[in-house]
């Protein structure tokens, strides 16, 4: 098996033949030039893995090489070639990007030990840069599934804030609604992609210990302080910390926030020394802030810095739109994940889709899926393979009216205008079924033609 490409670039020619020689028995292809241009042109036609590269050439120097090398591929990996005692020499090269120098006369197990930490070195990049790509079309656009208008808006925002500079963001939405997913797409569709992606829910690391996950701590700063620790801020420098149910967050840490946003330094626990950073920070919550500020649980210049840019996510009983579209996508999602061949959803299990209010929004919504799909076996997904609270007229019933709220306004409202138009809603919904829209009003059919009579409705009935 091939282990790699490695290009020798020395004018001696025994020299070259016994490491090739070596090469060869060790597993690897080799390519050799005797002058430095043809170093160069050796390395932008083959692309070898490893470059092991004298500094004393006949028409140019090894410095020089390094340099054209670089410019082809800056991640390049060169290991120079150096006569005993040249440091001088070696550390201009390694300076120029150089990964390591070794000297002459060889030792042949040294240099089969280095030549293969090169390659692991070159492995290691590729499985980064592989994983990379796999997070960033993973956390792609397209990974928040929506064509409501609601969603339509959100997208338009979300695109924007990804290629622009802010720093801080703020996500709020309830439970459920996409909140961690919105932020790993905002970073991954940045251009602090190939940076840290960093996060921290606020309600699951104790207060005691949240400042040192945040900051870090210096040795013996306290009694457990064994060996200096860096903090998420400090991981994260050139990329991203999200920071979750940040409406949690108690007000000595919101303090110690306040100051990183302002002047992007921090100390760390038992530090002197102020450390800089560039990071975005990605904030999240499912609470209203503007109450929390009210009340006094959240400091109001925290909530106005971090709001700069906000990011209203809609629940999912605001985007019915996207009920069905979100359902099929998870069924070819667990599909895919547990193999099996679901082909989607019934009309009835649509119609009990479209009526549930998902109080715990997408989250609950594949939850559902995933559940059906390991416990059932059907080609398609039926009213009695859901969980209870989707088929119960009464649970529907409670949890709309959990969801449904009337906003007074500062000028008041005519009572009865609110109840014509309450009636005539139902009305409509119900396509003039004068039975069915009482249910919906939880009124009697006499007492609903009552109120229709009252209002002059009679011309809405089918």
């Amino acid at each position: 098996m091939n282990k790699g490409r490695i290009l020798i670039v020395d004018d001696e020619k025994l020299l070259r033949w016994s490491l090739q020689q070596n090469f060869l028995k060790e597993g690897y292809e080799v390519i050799s030039a005797e002058k430095g241009m043809q170093g160069i042109e050796a390395f932008k036609e083959e692309r070898p893995d490893v470059v092991l590269l004298d500094i004393h050439l006949p028409d140019i120097s090894g410095l020089n090489v390094l340099e054209g090398i670089k410019e082809t591929d800056p991640d390049a990996i060169v290991l120079m070639v150096t006569a005993y005692g040249d440091v001088e020499t070696a550390v201009k090269a390694i300076k120029l990007g150089a990964y390591d120098f070794i000297e002459k006369p060889f030792n042949m197990e040294k240099l089969n030990i280095t030549i293969s930490k090169a390659m692991e070195t070159i492995s290691l990049r590729k499985e980064i840069t592989q994983l990379k790509g796999k997070l960033s079309t993973q956390y792609g656009f397209d990974s928040i599934i929506g064509q409501s208008d609601e969603m339509m808006k959100v997208f338009g925002i979300i695109q924007k804030v990804a290629s622009s500079d802010a720093s801080t963001i703020l996500i709020q939405g309830e439970s459920g609604t996409g909140k961690d997913l919105v932020a790993r797409v905002i970073h991954y569709q940045s251009s602090r992609a190939a940076m840290p992606f960093m996060e921290i829910n606020c309600t699951a690391v104790p207060e005691s210990l949240i400042e040192s996950e945040l900051f870090g701590y210096e040795k013996g700063a306290f009694t457990d302080a064994k060996a200096l620790k860096k903090g998420l801020f400090e991981l994260a420098d050139g990329g991203s910390i999200f920071l979750d149910e940040i409406g949690d967050m108690q007000p000595n840490t919101q303090a110690k926030l306040l100051k990183v946003l302002e002047s992007k330094t921090f100390k760390r626990i038992g530090g002197v020394k102020d450390i800089t950073v560039d990071v975005r920070i990605i904030a999240a919550t499912n609470k209203n802030l503007t109450e929390e500020v009210r009340k006094g649980n959240f400091r109001e210049d925290l909530f106005f810095r971090l709001k700069v840019i906000p990011i209203n996510l809609p629940p999912l009983r605001e985007r019915k739109k996207d009920i069905l579209l979100l359902a099929n996508y998870f069924i070819t999602e667990f599909n895919r994940e547990f193999r099996k061949k679901v082909k989607g959803l019934t009309r009835e299990t649509e119609r009990l889709f479209l009526e549930y209010p998902w109080p715990g929004n997408v989250r609950e919504l594949k939850n559902v899926i995933e559940r059906v799909m390991i416990l059932e076996s059907d080609e398609y997904i039926r009213p009695e393979h859901l969980p209870l609270e989707l088929t119960s007229r009464e649970t529907i019933h409670q949890l709309n009216m959990e969801s449904f709220d009337i906003a007074i306004p500062p000028g008041g409202v005519d009572i009865e205008e609110v109840e014509k138009k309450l009636i005539r809603g139902a009305l409509e919904m119900t396509k003039g079924n004068q039975t069915r829209a009482a249910k919906l009003l939880n009124l009697s059919r006499d007492a609903l033609r009552y109120r229709m009579q009252k209002f002059g409705l009679f011309d809405k009935e089918t």
